[in-house]
Parts: structure tokens; C-alpha cells; sequence
């Protein structure tokens, strides 16, 4: 076990893997290694594709786990299976699952609003400003620096994001602000620009995804709202009414920092057609040819 451990941990390094990418697949590396050894109890080097492909019935059902994440495990076994153990892989015995497509629910403006006054905590107020008005992930906000706020030039630093990259977005003067507001609260005159711009309880550590949800929750819950709306929701309120707003989707593609301008588009299905000039042809004149 420790001889397949160092194998991934050298493999991590020569890639310079991020740390969250490391967390997860040693996760989901460790919770295979365990039913191969503790539940099917076999050697790890004579693990066969029939007992990955019970491994994946496992997951779908008896831990219900969603098709996308049972794809990511599939991923993590794959790389083990071929770079660890030297084996080739064959994609047909141990298929990606189908994942069926589903839009996320985008309230109205009027709730997106409602939501960000929802509390008079300035720290939280502050976070979901910056995620509405920026168009930033939960987890983006959340590892936030003082320095990537640039009040000057109205635009926000995104470093080491998903995929491992980094771009800028706009910062709204409206969330500059709140930002304010918050920071004249929460920092001292001594602190650093390296500092996190929003702690956690210890101020070595920035605040955690789970705290930030679950003030949302809390916010939601308080007024009522649909039940399918997310933290993660006003990152597409930030996209969809973007569109709405005539902004080239190109520009909306690196503020989101998506790989393809096609994702972007997508949120076109979202948008409210009226808002964007749409009727429809019930609602026009009579009479027309």
C-alpha cells in the first residue's frame, strides 16, 4: 500500500497537481483500495475489470451516488488501474455513465436582490455580493486575498481555479461598497495584503465552503425560497442575466473562466426572452403577413 502511495504522491509532483485535485482522488483512490481489500478482500495488483464494475454498482446502488460523480470515481480508478498498477484500461468494460442534462433554476432579479439584503452580517452580505456581481465560485470567493481586489481598476483576481487556472473578473461598485463596509469591521489597520480577505474561525485559515453554504441556506430558508436555489445560483444569475443584459458572450466566458464559449451559451436557455427583445408570435399584432 505504501509502494502504490508514493507511486501517486511522485505522480502529483511531476504534474504539480493542485491540492484540491490531490484530496479528492486520494479519496476516491482509498475508498476503492478499501472495498478491494476489506470488502472483496483481494490483492490489490489482481483486482479485475468485474470487480471495478461491481465497484460502480456499489456506488449506484447501494451509496446512490449521482452519475457525475460516480464518472469522477471512474476517472480516479482508471488512473490508478493504468499509471499504479501498469494495466491497460478497456473503456467499454467500465462505460462513463449518461448523465442526463437538467437547468439549474434562475429566480428573478427581484430574489436575487432579496437574497443579498438578507443579512446584516457584512461578512456574508460582502460574499454573496461578490459572487452574484463577479460571477465567482463558491469556492473561488471563499480563498479570496486582500490583494485580489483591485478597487482602481474595478476587477477581481481568480487565482489557481478549477482546471488550475487563473483570470480576472469585474468587481461591481456595488460589492466594492459592501466590501468596504466589511472591511473597515473585520481587518485591522496591521494587516497584510496576503492575508484571506474573508477568514475562518481560526485567522490562519480562510472561511469554508460548507460555512458559506450553509449561510445561504439559512438566508433561503428565511425567505422562502425555492429549495433547488444554491449559493452556486447566483454564479448563474451572474451569467443569465449577463446575457440579458446584451453582454457579449465572449466576455462572460472569461469573467466565468469556462474553457469553451459554448458553456457560456449555453445559459442562453435560461434568459428571460422578454427581457431580450423576444415575443412571442401569439403576442404579435394581427393581421401581419
Amino acid at each position: 500500500m505504501e509502494k502504490y502511495k508514493r507511486q501517486i504522491e511522485l505522480f502529483f509532483e511531476l504534474k504539480n497537481s493542485p491540492e484540491s485535485t490531490r484530496k479528492s482522488m486520494r479519496r476516491r483512490i482509498n475508498d476503492f483500495l478499501f472495498y478491494v481489500e476489506v470488502v472483496l478482500e483481494i490483492e490489490i495488483d489482481e483486482v479485475a475489470f468485474e470487480d471495478i464494475q461491481g465497484y460502480i454498482l456499489h456506488l449506484k446502488r447501494d451509496r446512490k451516488l449521482s452519475p457525475g460523480t460516480i464518472n469522477n470515481c471512474i476517472s480516479s480508478i482508471k488512473f490508478f488501474y493504468t499509471y499504479v498498477l501498469e494495466k491497460t484500461w478497456n473503456p467499454i468494460k467500465v462505460p462513463r455513465m449518461r448523465r442526463g442534462k437538467s437547468f439549474p433554476v434562475i429566480p428573478p432579479r427581484e430574489q436575487v436582490y432579496a437574497l443579498l439584503e438578507g443579512t446584516n452580517n457584512l461578512k456574508h452580505k460582502a460574499i454573496l455580493a461578490l459572487i452574484y456581481g463577479s460571477g465567482l465560485r463558491v469556492s473561488e470567493v471563499a480563498r479570496l486575498k486582500i490583494s485580489d481586489i483591485d478597487s482602481q481598476g474595478m476587477r477581481v483576481r481568480v487565482q489557481k481555479t478549477k482546471h488550475d487556472t487563473n483570470r480576472y473578473t469585474i468587481l461591481s461598485e456595488a460589492s466594492l461598497l459592501v466590501l468596504r463596509e466589511y472591511f473597515k469591521a473585520y481587518h485591522h489597520r496591521s494587516f497584510s495584503k496576503n492575508d484571506w480577505l474573508f477568514k475562518g474561525q481560526k485567522q490562519e485559515n480562510h472561511i469554508t465552503v460548507k460555512s458559506i453554504q450553509n449561510t445561504f441556506l439559512k438566508i433561503r430558508e428565511r425567505l422562502n425560497l425555492d429549495t433547488a436555489i444554491s449559493a452556486h445560483t447566483l454564479r448563474h444569475c451572474f451569467a443569465t442575466h449577463s446575457l440579458e443584459d446584451g453582454i457579449d458572450p465572449v466576455h462572460i466566458q472569461h469573467m466565468l473562466g469556462h474553457k469553451r464559449v459554448a458553456t457560456t451559451v449555453a445559459y442562453l436557455h435560461m434568459t428571460s426572452k422578454s427581457l431580450m427583445g423576444i415575443k412571442s408570435p401569439l403576442d404579435q399584432p394581427r393581421g401581419k403577413n
